[in-house]
Order: structure tokens, then sequence, then C-alpha cells
């Protein structure tokens, strides 16, 4: 697999994040048939084109810990209706997308 196919395979993967739901970038990784590869998710989803209109702010790491330095994306989370502990990580029991159950 490729850089691009990768990439254009982790866009796919989050196109299809419902609202108010959220993936980790190792379920992403894990979808793309690259278990090991979380932290290329990572990579390809710092390098989405702007007018991809990619629902990124869907996608967070294993704990539901935001990404640092972007202060709209919890904003638009909890427009959809996602959830966040005290600590201000997304609550993952309530919020994470159960794609294997669909």
């Amino acid at each position: 697999m490729d850089c691009d196919t990768f990439q254009r395979d982790v866009y796919s993967v989050v196109a299809a994040i419902p609202a108010g739901c959220v993936m980790t970038y190792g379920q992403i990784a894990y979808l793309v048939g690259k278990p090991q590869c979380s932290r290329m998710v990572g990579h390809a989803m710092h390098n989405v084109p702007e007018n991809s209109h990619l629902p990124c702010h869907r996608v967070v790491n294993s704990q539901g810990r935001l990404v640092p330095g972007w202060t709209e994306q919890r904003r638009l989370l909890e427009s959809e209706g996602v959830r966040f502990k005290a600590n201000g990580c997304v609550d993952m029991k309530k919020s994470q997308w159960e794609f294997m159950k669909e």
C-alpha cells in the first residue's frame, strides 16, 4: 500500500464517522489494514486538504484527548452531542463509534 492509497483509505473511513461519534487513530489504522500505523493516520489527518470537508474533528486519541492547539474541535464535537469527562477528554464509553456493531 503506497502513501496515497493509505491516505485515501484513511479519509474514506473518516468520512464515514457519523455525527455525534468519534474514532481513534488506532481504530482507523486497524480498519485500513495497518493496525500498527496509528501515527501514520495522525500524519494523514494533519495533511487533509482544507477543501475536503472531512469531519476531522471526530478523530481523537485512544484516551479521548483532542488535538493540541485546535480549540474549535471541542466546540464542533459538543455541537454534535459528543460527551466529555471532567478532565476534558471525550467520554469514549458514550461517544466512541462502535462500527463493529453496525
